[in-house]
């Protein structure tokens, strides 16, 4: 059998070189006759791993030196409460704008932590579909410790293209789109990520921390969601998911071999271009999102006949097409077309859907 096409949202496919090669090396890693798992982190062969991938990392985004490149626990969550915890005062105020679900869970966590959440516009529905709030209508605080945003929402493929002209430190979740496309990183003060989408498995994160906002952390932070620390530390103040690092080195350097970043977001624009398309020629699917929002990894879309869910569901799984199911929240189809995406499995959805419609 050959292997499907995996359109989960996350934890999502990864590159089938990446994961060949893990399999390779699974018990002998290094020509060192152990797995990769099995070998300390402070071992010198580990270091020269982790600092290859931070290496290939900043090569890939252009990160500036005066950021710092930390490998955390606790996926993009974990940030939720660690955004607040490092660089915000108790007493501060912190403006988010609510692009959808997962930033409305980062607004929640971010209240336990500091005074004053502004929320300062949210995901707005039109009669083309949803969007964001324009940003002359935001309510901006004066004196707000940073500016939070997410640019990519996995769960209404709600997308914000432009990087938003705020005076606060720009904080963004890129969990779900975070080297799918070139991107200025000096614009912003903290990008932090997931890894389950285009990085590497789930539980780990990647932190870009600008380094004038260090040394800011509120008196009870945790100590391994301690910016500074981690940073002073070289991301191995207590044991990392080793594993998670090595496989997310590997994700790196097979981005190299692509072409980098920019070869990547072309490839991308053009998978979600194609999809997109044959979205909009067609009566019986549709995609609820303005057409100036829509997000290039997450495609939703409906079925005319929602009674049709299951038996799409059943019929693409049976073709090799997995993990299109929409989030539990809002239902529907979702198609994640993340970096490891290939065309081909794009064009396979596009043929599978037009057959679908053609026998209903």
């Amino acid at each position: 059998m050959s292997a499907p096409f995996n359109f989960s949202a996350g934890p999502a496919m990864l590159p089938a070189e990446v994961m060949q090669q893990a399999r390779d090396e699974f018990l002998n890693w290094n020509d060192l006759g152990i797995s990769v798992m099995e070998i300390s982190h402070r071992d010198p062969a580990f270091i020269r791993l982790a600092e290859q991938a931070e290496q290939d990392l900043r090569d890939l985004m252009a990160i500036p030196d005066h950021y710092k490149v930390l490998f955390m626990h606790g996926g993009g969550r974990g940030q939720f409460s660690a955004v607040p915890q490092n660089i915000a005062a108790t007493d501060a105020t912190a403006d988010y704008l609510n692009c959808g679900i997962w930033s409305d869970f980062a607004i929640r966590e971010a209240q336990k932590y500091v005074r004053h959440v502004n929320v300062v516009g949210a995901a707005v529905q039109t009669d083309q579909g949803k969007a964001i709030s324009h940003p002359d209508s935001w309510q901006l605080s004066e004196h707000a410790a940073y500016f939070h945003y997410c640019p990519n929402e996995t769960v209404d493929g709600i997308a914000v293209h432009e990087i938003p002209q705020v005076n606060a430190p720009i904080v963004a979740d890129m969990s779900s789109n975070i080297l799918s496309e070139p991107l200025d990183v000096s614009k912003f003060g903290v990008i932090y990520a997931g890894a389950q989408k285009n990085i590497g498995p789930s539980g780990f994160a990647i932190s870009i921390v600008r380094e004038d906002l260090l040394g800011h952390a509120q008196t009870n932070t945790s100590t391994i969601m301690d910016y500074t620390v981690q940073a002073k530390e070289g991301s191995m103040y207590n044991t990392p998911n080793t594993f998670a690092w090595y496989l997310s080195a590997l994700v790196f350097q097979w981005l190299k071999r692509q072409g980098g970043v920019a070869a990547i977001g072309e490839l991308n624009r053009a998978k979600a271009a194609k999809l997109y398309h044959y979205i909009d020629q067609s009566d019986f699917y549709s995609n609820p999102v303005h057409p100036d929002y829509r997000s290039r990894m997450n495609i939703p879309f409906l079925l005319a006949d929602s009674s049709l869910d299951n038996a799409f569901l059943e019929q693409a799984a049976a073709a090799g097409l997995v993990g299109l199911k929409g989030h539990r929240f809002v239902g529907g189809m979702r198609a994640s077309i993340y970096n490891a995406m290939p065309m081909a499995g794009v064009d396979a959805l596009v043929e599978f859907m037009a057959e679908f419609e053609r026998k209903v």
